[in-house]
């Protein structure tokens, strides 16, 4: 249970570095991220792993670039550089996204693994590719590949 606390650690230690330097960008986005852990812990009564908490900072950062893209619509380019400076902060924590390429072999593996033969199949290998790949690729394109793979 130790090492699934790290990433959760490290934010924290982040939001105490943020604080001191007086960064209050980094430390309003990581207090927000925190909180959105807390919550999720709550929720499912028991704390996150890594993968986990993963996942909601995946979560964040799309739910900041739909803000851009919105804010950059309405031309107002001071909130699309208030998001893009904090999407920035939450990207850091995610690892190297995966290529288009990394996800079709990691796809075309579990569809051998499950035996998936055609679109009827496509919710066992959701199933379990989304795990493994969970805050390393989007869940969207992950879908499109699962698609063209089984179509």
């Amino acid at each position: 249970m130790e090492q699934e606390a790290d990433l959760k650690r490290s934010i924290t230690d982040d939001i105490k570095g943020a604080m001191k330097s007086g960064d209050t960008v980094k430390k309003d986005t990581l207090r927000m991220l925190i909180a959105s852990v807390n919550n999720a812990e709550k929720a499912r009564q028991s704390d996150l792993d890594n993968a986990d908490i993963l996942g909601i900072i995946a979560k964040e950062v799309k739910r900041h670039q739909e803000s851009i893209d919105a804010f950059k619509q309405g031309g107002r380019q001071d909130l699309v550089d208030k998001e893009e400076a904090e999407m920035a902060i939450l990207q850091s924590y995610l690892p190297e996204q995966m290529t288009r390429e990394d996800i079709t072999a990691a796809a075309k593996e579990v569809i051998a693994a499950v035996g998936a033969q055609g679109p009827g199949d496509k919710g066992k290998v959701m199933k379990e590719l989304m795990p493994n790949l969970k805050g390393k690729a989007d869940g969207k394109e992950i879908n499109e590949v699962v698609t063209e793979l089984l179509g």
